[in-house]
């Protein structure tokens, strides 16, 4: 009987209240990033106020495909911050010669690397959503999937139409 006990006291940590508070406050300051990111005009309130969200998503997921793409979100908003920070403008079309590349099965418009960053992060959060069972990775890939059309949408409000055809493909 003890047993059930500590089993329970485990399992309510990793599915109980306090990642329910985790959620709520990543989620809390993920959009106040963007409000600020809107208001300011700059989007390193964007991407930076996003970063407790991943690093969440990273330390939940437990299956090896959502478990790379958490990974793989975090580099890349890394890499964003990094891009923002420094100024670095860079137009992929250019390198690779065409519009647009096949990235995790998906087609994505390249442009500037700041765009292209968080699309593909999009793709990640929403590959997290559609294989995911757990309620907060869920939440997370919500969290991370429209605050990256967000940042897509302040970076290049034209591009965000595409984003929601990508995923509406994807749903059905």
């Amino acid at each position: 009987m003890g047993n059930k006990t500590v089993s329970k006291e485990k399992k309510g940590t990793r599915s109980g209240r306090i990642p329910t508070i985790i959620c709520i406050v990543v989620t809390v300051i993920a959009a106040a990033g963007l409000v600020l990111g809107y208001v300011t005009g700059n989007i390193l309130w964007a991407v930076t106020m996003l970063l407790p969200a991943t690093v969440y998503q990273v330390i939940r997921t437990e299956g090896v495909s959502t478990r790379w793409a958490s990974w793989v979100m975090l580099i890349l908003l890394v890499a964003t911050i990094v891009l923002v920070i420094f100024n670095v403008n860079y137009d992929l079309q250019q390198l690779f010669g065409q519009e647009e590349a096949y990235v995790a099965g998906h087609v994505v418009p390249l442009g500037d690397v700041k765009m292209v960053l968080p699309t593909v992060m999009a793709i990640c959060a929403a590959i997290l959503l559609v294989r995911t069972r757990g309620r907060f990775t869920r939440w997370l890939g919500i969290v991370i999937f429209v605050s990256s059309a967000l940042i897509i949408y302040l970076i290049a409000p034209e591009t965000i139409q595409y984003l929601l055809r990508l995923v509406s493909r994807q749903a059905i």
